[in-house]
């Protein structure tokens, strides 16, 4: 599908909503392509992250409604599938924010492990403005990754985050000008561990990530170390360690 394109490299893919006439407005068939190229990366075990970006001059201007059809909350759940991919997927994943991130497309954003905005990037939730409940987990997942009274603003009060102020506000990792190319390169820093251990390790995130405390998280890292240590891939690695060492000695 031309209006969802996928590039696989040194253990990164790159995934571009490609519909720049239509500022990458997500449709029932972009969405159920984003649900299966999300799948074909988890699938193939030479990818180790992935990153989503959108075809200049935006990231994603939203859904296009006219689209949902009658049956307004299965045409809604449909456009959800799409981001909510990014958000249950396996391995780490990035979004290159190239310009306007509006609506589903900050959902979009939102969904991903990281942000990295361009210059020309701009965070806009809009629900409200077009007459619109936020929808899609948007409150809870923009709660998890800025203060609540920014939250407030861009929710309910309409404020539109510009690159610079979405990285004051720590809704963005960083500011590149070329925003895609550096997520590439943050992305590859998964390719030098194994595969599995990443997985697992972003499973852990989520895991101790919400009301869990100290010791619940050491018990649950403990079963999973344990479990690592007895790995081929540890094994070989330790190796390679001790090898090192015992050359500079």
């Amino acid at each position: 599908m031309t209006e969802v394109l996928l590039e696989r490299a040194d253990g990164v893919a790159v995934v571009t909503l490609n519909v720049p006439d239509r500022r990458n407005a997500l449709t029932l068939p972009i969405s159920a392509a984003l649900v299966d190229v999300v799948q074909t990366c988890e699938n193939d075990e030479d990818v180790h992250a992935i990153v989503v970006t959108g075809a200049p001059p935006a990231f994603c201007a939203g859904a296009d409604l006219t689209t949902l059809g009658d049956a307004h909350e299965e045409g809604l759940r449909k456009i959800y599938a799409g981001f909510l991919a990014f958000a249950d997927c396996s391995l780490p994943t990035i979004a290159a924010v190239n310009g306007a991130a509006v609506g589903a497309g900050l959902n979009l954003a939102l969904a991903c492990d990281m942000r990295i905005a361009g210059p020309k990037a701009r965070f806009d939730a809009r629900f409200l403005q077009i007459g619109i409940h936020p929808g899609g987990g948007m409150t809870w997942m923009l709660q998890r990754a800025v203060d609540r009274q920014t939250a407030v603003a861009m929710t309910l009060l309409g404020t539109v985050l510009d690159a610079e102020t979405a990285v004051q506000k720590g809704l963005v990792w960083q500011l590149a000008a070329d925003p895609v190319a550096a997520a590439v390169q943050l992305a590859s820093g998964a390719v030098n561990a194994p595969r599995d251990l990443v997985r697992t390790t972003k499973q852990t995130l989520r895991a101790t990530s919400g009301n869990v405390d100290h010791a619940t998280a050491v018990e649950r890292e403990l079963r999973a170390q344990v479990k690592t240590m007895a790995s081929t891939e540890f094994a070989e690695r330790l190796d390679k360690l001790r090898a090192r060492i015992t050359g500079r000695s």
